[in-house]
């Protein structure tokens, strides 16, 4: 009976050895399972066409642009209009065709994303632009040097409420757009993998 119970106690001390052995990798797996994502961006916006359905009469004052890990960003600023009449229409388009004239604004790089922000570039009562750029032109303050993604910035132009921008990119990639207090953001991601 003495020597049943050594022996028991024995099993059970290499069982416990062995499983105190096992759990060191399996914790260091986890460890390095939790830390993979950082590496990694997100990738599933899509390319497709992203609109939302609301206007203002607030102006479009500013277009300014930003670099991240993982995206780079355009933010056009309509202070005023909060976000319940922020509306918009992104998508890819073969050629940029100014709104009402027609006329084809060239876009430099792989791809080119036409943005559309439905408030005016342009006071109202006034008929004074707030966005003091002509057709065609590079957006004002823009510098896309260091950019990973985009290429080129073009004013298209402020007709019947509508701001228009030629965004050009370095391919067809996934993007996103979203409403903020008195403005639209949209980010361009750097690739379709999600890798940094």
């Amino acid at each position: 009976m003495g020597r049943q119970r050594a022996a028991w106690a024995a099993v059970v001390a290499l069982v416990a050895a062995a499983a105190g052995v096992t759990a060191a990798p399996a914790a260091a797996t986890t460890t390095t399972t939790a830390t993979t994502p950082t590496a990694y961006c997100p990738t599933g916006w899509g390319s497709t066409v992203k609109t939302r359905s609301a206007a203002t009469m607030e102006p479009v004052t500013n277009i300014r642009t930003g670099r991240h890990a993982c995206f780079d960003r355009m933010v056009v600023d309509v202070p005023g209009a909060g976000t319940s009449g922020l509306g918009y229409s992104v998508r890819y388009v073969s050629r940029l065709h100014q709104d009402g004239s027609g006329k084809h604004i060239p876009v430099s790089g792989g791809a080119v994303l036409e943005i559309r922000v439905n408030a005016p570039a342009y006071d109202s009562a006034t008929g004074k632009a707030t966005y003091p750029v002509r057709a065609g032109q590079r957006l004002k303050g823009v510098d896309l040097t260091g950019y990973r993604t985009f290429t080129d910035a073009r004013f298209a132009g402020s007709f019947e409420g509508d701001t228009q921008i030629g965004l050009g990119v370095r391919a067809r990639l996934p993007f996103r757009v979203s409403v903020a207090t008195d403005r639209v953001v949209i980010d361009v991601a750097h690739n379709w993998t999600g890798a940094r």
